[in-house]
């Protein structure tokens, strides 16, 4: 935890991989995900057993399961972290190419459990969302064609992600799934200010994403629903929001109890999109400030790393990363307390799912690989003597 005090140490040329991982890699992003991943075996227990009974399975059959994705999701952001950042990006350009095809076979082959969205492959005995796969390559892809555009005599970059981005948006949009297709427009944009976009050019694409969504919400129902929902002056106590409200409301600064709360014998999703709320009403507001907690170091110190690295790929990429997971985080808990429509969106490495869990263990473990610490000089000390030599 030497980092965590003094700062991190660069490595030597020749160490062994791992003693020079332990001394680049940043030890507070890394205690926070371990934090977290607790935390959301922690409410599983709380969340998953009504689920469980009520599908005949063992009381811990979904805490089991989510401790199988989560082991395997740990394991891949240790590995992805240990990589140079070259090879993360070959890693995810092959990454998004398998998961961009898996998205156009889903009007055809994919399944929507019951839900009115067709997001999933059901594999029989798991199932696979493409669009969390997706994200986490779209983002380094995307950086890597911003980056590409600033080379003399490089491609249009920046077009040609934006011309991705869109397809990718209208692919989400056709199962639907707007809730990720903003996501994937907000990386987008984050990447975009980043490598200097003008600021004129980013609101009219916020304009077009206005315009979009109010096509959207007169053309699909699903959509419309979502969205009058959260309008209604009124919250229909037998509702997911309505259930989820009224359990925040109940756990107050400390919660009920550990194990007394009642939402997750309501809410279908207390385990998945809403399991914030069932933090919020067994352990109170204390815990969810926690959660808060934690995701904020996870983005913030990313940033800080980020904001002295020379390389404009890893900076856009790991930007991108540390945003989108951020902006996740809050999607999901302003769903919960009805700052945002219902989005179906998941709680990062909290929230039960194989795809979210694992994806987020790739996104992270990529993040974590980008703002290791590397023997260069810094941007700043760089313009200065730039600076001085002109």
């Amino acid at each position: 935890m030497t980092e965590m005090v003094h700062g991190a140490i660069p490595a030597q040329v020749g160490d062994p991989v791992l003693p020079r991982w332990w001394r680049t890699v940043d030890k507070w992003t890394l205690s926070c995900i371990l934090g977290l991943f607790g935390i959301g075996m922690l409410l599983g227990l709380a969340a998953s057993p009504p689920l469980a009974a009520k599908n005949g399975l063992e009381p811990f059959y979904y805490v089991q399961r989510q401790a199988q994705f989560g082991a395997l999701a740990l394991m891949t952001l240790f590995v992805l972290s240990t990589l140079p950042p070259q090879t993360v990006r070959r890693l995810a350009v092959l990454g998004f190419l398998g998961a961009f095809i898996a998205m156009f076979g889903l009007p055809f082959l994919g399944t929507d459990f019951g839900k009115g969205a067709v997001r999933w492959y059901s594999l029989g005995f798991a199932s696979v969302q493409p669009s969390e796969f997706l994200k986490p390559g779209f983002v380094v892809v995307a950086a890597w064609l911003m980056a590409a555009s600033e080379d003399i005599g490089g491609p249009p970059g920046k077009a040609w992600s934006l011309t991705l981005a869109v397809l990718i948006v209208a692919l989400l949009a056709i199962q639907p799934d707007f809730g990720q297709a903003a996501l994937i427009l907000f990386g987008w944009a984050v990447m975009y200010f980043v490598a200097g976009a003008p600021m004129i050019l980013l609101i009219g694409i916020a304009g077009l994403a206005v315009l979009g969504g109010t096509v959207a919400y007169n053309s699909s129902e699903h959509f419309a629903r979502r969205i009058d929902g959260f309008l209604s002056p009124d919250v229909d106590p037998t509702t997911q929001l309505g259930y989820a409200t009224n359990a925040i409301r109940e756990g107050g600064f400390f919660g009920v109890g550990v194990g007394e709360g009642q939402v997750k014998w309501s809410l279908p999703d207390a385990h998945t999109d809403f399991i914030i709320a069932v933090a919020a009403e067994e352990y109170g507001l204390v815990m969810v400030l926690a959660i808060i907690v934690l995701f904020a170091t996870i983005v913030v110190r990313s940033l800080l790393r980020l904001m002295k690295e020379r390389d404009p790929f890893i900076r856009l990429a790991g930007t991108g990363l540390a945003a989108m997971l951020g902006v996740q985080a809050m999607i999901n808990m302003g769903v919960a307390v009805r700052l945002l429509p219902a989005k179906g969106m998941t709680l990062p490495f909290v929230s039960y799912g194989g795809s979210s869990v694992i994806a987020s263990g790739i996104a992270v473990g990529m993040l974590l690989a980008f703002t290791r610490t590397r023997p260069q000089g810094q941007i700043g000390d760089v313009l200065l003597s730039r600076g001085r030599g002109g």
